[in-house]
């Protein structure tokens, strides 16, 4: 029996699979990737949307008309703005940012790219973002897409992953090993 969140994962590449099929067909591929790239952002900088569209209180058309006006402000395509109210209609928004994941990373794989997760705890400069993508492509040796997320629970320093392998050079990470180590035996603490 698959578990819950195998279920997800699955539905989520389904959705991103058909909406990749769609862009492609409509020759589409590249304002989807943006959008959906923007729209990733917007919910990623934002826990009042994440909550919104995870609300199971909220009927479809609010949550609807408030996805409707965000990806008008965001100039989203016309396929975007259907495929997130498809996602609505069918009370899939909660799965929606997995949706977006798995999308963006079938774009990156079928370019031959590879997906850098990296977490940093304030927002990174454009030659910050280009010296660390000329580093993981270095180390990599192919082709990286970086997508970066704002955790300010990481106080400074950074988390990078690329598929199974992550760095994790936080400052919080850091000060949690050095509490552990004060605690254990022979420690300060």
């Amino acid at each position: 029996m698959a578990s819950d969140g195998t279920a997800a994962f699955g539905l989520a590449a389904r959705y991103a699979t058909a909406l990749f099929d769609l862009a492609t067909e409509g020759k589409n591929l590249d304002q989807t990737e943006s959008d959906l790239t923007r729209l990733k952002e917007v919910l990623a900088q934002s826990p009042e949307l994440r909550r919104f569209i995870r609300s199971p209180v909220l009927t479809r058309e609010q949550q609807s008309q408030v996805l409707t006006t965000l990806l008008e402000r965001t100039e989203a395509g016309e396929l975007t703005r259907r495929f997130v109210r498809l996602v609505g209609q069918k009370r899939r928004l909660s799965a929606l940012g997995e949706m977006i994941d798995a999308f963006l990373a079938d774009v990156a794989r079928r370019r031959g790219e590879v997906n850098a997760a990296v977490r940093v705890a304030q927002p990174l400069t454009d030659p910050q973002t280009a010296a660390m993508t000329a580093t993981i492509r270095d180390a990599l040796g192919a082709k990286v897409a970086i997508h970066v997320d704002i955790d300010p629970a990481l106080l400074g320093g950074m988390v990078v992953q690329v598929g199974s392998r992550m760095i994790d050079n936080s400052l919080r990470t850091k000060i949690d090993k050095l509490q552990l180590a004060m605690k254990s035996p022979g420690g300060l603490l």
